[in-house]
Order: C-alpha cells, then sequence, then structure tokens
C-alpha cells in the first residue's frame, strides 16, 4: 500500500480532519514564523466561525464553519489561518452541498483554503484595547492565489484577542466558474465573516 503523502486523492473526509488536527498547528508554524521557530509564544485559535453568504437574485445561501485553525506572531505580526472547504455546512439542501464541494470549489483536489501574510498596523499585543487593522497577505481558494487586504477589527482583553472581519470574495479571483444555467442563483461576489478568539500559547 502506498504511504498517504503519496495517495492525497483518496483521502477520506475523517482522515483530512485527523490529519488537519495532528499536523495543520505545526504547518501553520512553518508559514508564519521566523527562523526562531520555538523562540516565543503565539496566539492560536481556540474557538471560530468562519461564514460566507451567497444572496444573488433568486436564491440565498449560506454556510459556516467551526474548524478555522491559525495563529499570529505577536513578536513580528505574522499570521495564517487555515480551513478545510469540507467543513463548511449549512446551504439550502444536500444536494447544493455536493455541487459546492464537487463542482464549484472541487474540495478533493483544493481541499483547503488559507489566509497568511502580515498585519501592517503595529499592535499592543500585551495593552487591552480595541485596534482597526489591515492584514495583508496572500489569500488561496481554489488552488489560485489572490494578494489582499483585508480589514480586521481586534479586540485585546486580558491576554485574549477576539478578530472579526466581513470581506468580499469575488468568484472570478479563485478561478470558480458558475454555469450560466444557475447564475442568477449564485452570487459572482460571495461575502465572507470570519470571527474568532485566539490565546497566547507556548507551540
Amino acid at each position: 500500500m502506498l504511504p498517504l503523502e503519496q495517495q492525497p486523492d483518496r483521502l477520506t473526509d475523517m482522515k483530512l480532519r485527523n490529519y488537519l488536527t495532528k499536523c495543520g498547528t505545526f504547518l501553520l508554524l512553518l508559514l508564519c514564523l521566523e527562523a526562531d521557530l520555538f523562540a516565543q509564544k503565539k496566539f492560536a485559535v481556540n474557538q471560530s466561525t468562519m461564514s460566507f453568504t451567497s444572496d444573488a437574485e433568486l436564491e440565498l445561501i449560506r454556510a459556516s464553519s467551526e474548524n478555522v485553525q491559525g495563529l499570529i506572531n505577536p513578536e513580528t505580526n505574522q499570521f495564517a489561518f487555515i480551513v478545510s472547504v469540507k467543513s463548511f455546512e449549512g446551504f439550502n439542501s444536500a444536494l447544493q452541498r455536493e455541487h459546492f464541494n464537487d463542482k464549484y470549489l472541487e474540495s478533493e483536489k483544493f481541499p483547503l483554503a488559507r489566509f497568511t501574510g502580515k498585519i501592517i498596523e503595529p499592535v499592543p499585543f500585551t495593552a487591552d484595547g480595541t485596534y482597526d487593522v489591515r492584514a495583508k497577505g496572500e489569500l488561496d481558494i481554489h488552488g489560485q492565489k489572490q494578494s489582499r487586504i483585508i480589514k480586521a477589527q481586534l479586540v485585546i482583553k486580558d491576554g485574549v484577542i477576539r478578530i472579526h472581519s466581513r470581506f468580499l470574495v469575488p468568484l472570478s479571483d479563485h478561478n470558480i466558474s458558475i454555469p450560466t444555467i444557475v447564475s442568477q442563483k449564485i452570487a459572482s461576489e460571495i461575502e465572507v465573516e470570519f470571527q474568532a478568539t485566539l490565546s497566547l500559547q507556548s507551540l
């Protein structure tokens, strides 16, 4: 039998979830930290919700995931967030979710969505307060990377960060094609809302 890494197309959803649980945090560290990988504590996601809304002429579609993983390095302002495409639930029917995974996002081929980069503004992570910031980085969806600057609000209290962000994702930016027959049921721009709570951890 081939090793797991040589048969990615055969990963079941359960195997993918287990893989993310075991390896996701370490992979994120490699993305968002500098050479001194374990020198400092990092803010890691404890709870999260990412939802998207497609508000088209003939249909409103909503789905969400509570499986976003992520880290922020307070020393460098670097960050990385990652979510399994298959973890989104909701939709208006089981068939709609199936089409989302199989026809549009092609989640077997592109199982993860990522946003990695750096917060532009200096943030006093040790000081309680509310901070409006811009996150600059690469948004990777459907295997297509786009450079983005996304606004977010950080609320810091007692060493815990609460993030809230809302932004638009044009489907054309990520090579997601919508057949003409359903073009009035799926919006060309999808609204994404992200909320998460992070705490300082030794990783």
